[in-house]
């Protein structure tokens, strides 16, 4: 097992906070809250990269909506300064833990995701079925409000 040293370090550089920045906007500048954060962007980034270097750091409060995509869902998202330092993380991380995933995990993942999933799943039936010859079962389930239902009042040790 490989051991990996020095993440923090690597994470919280004003040079991988830029480039979070630059992979965080993409295809996001016309939202408002975008724009106002590019605005003051290096005061941003270096306030940011300053409450990491002395452990200042807060994750701030989520914003609320629903939308319907068939279904409505709440949705939580973060502020665009929280989700700069998630891509920042991610750009660290990402290349650690994706080779120890298995193939056939096709969720937020590069290269992967629902198309690559559902050519997959076609795949499978086919093989299962014996090119649809005998009889085959999927199952697909959600366990309804899940993350809803977390308690976050429990403390993280």
């Amino acid at each position: 097992m490989k051991v990996h040293k020095c993440i923090f370090q690597r994470i919280a550089t004003p040079e991988n906070l830029f480039l979070a920045w630059e992979e965080f906007r993409k295809g996001k500048n016309s939202r408002k809250d975008v724009q106002e954060f590019e605005w003051k962007l290096e005061q941003n980034i270096f306030s940011l990269y300053r409450d990491l270097q002395t452990h200042q750091y807060k994750h701030g409060e989520y914003t609320a909506f629903s939308i319907c995509d068939p279904k409505q869902r709440k949705i939580h998202k973060a502020s665009v300064r929280d989700r700069v330092l998630h891509h920042a993380v991610f750009k660290i991380l990402n290349p650690i833990f994706e080779p120890t995933f298995i193939a056939h995990s096709f969720s937020c993942r590069e290269g992967k995701g629902t198309h690559k999933a559902v050519d997959a799943l076609e795949e499978w039936l086919r093989k299962t079925s014996q090119n649809y010859t005998a009889q085959c079962f999927a199952l697909k389930c959600d366990i309804r409000q899940f993350f809803a239902s977390v308690d976050t009042s429990v403390p993280l040790k």
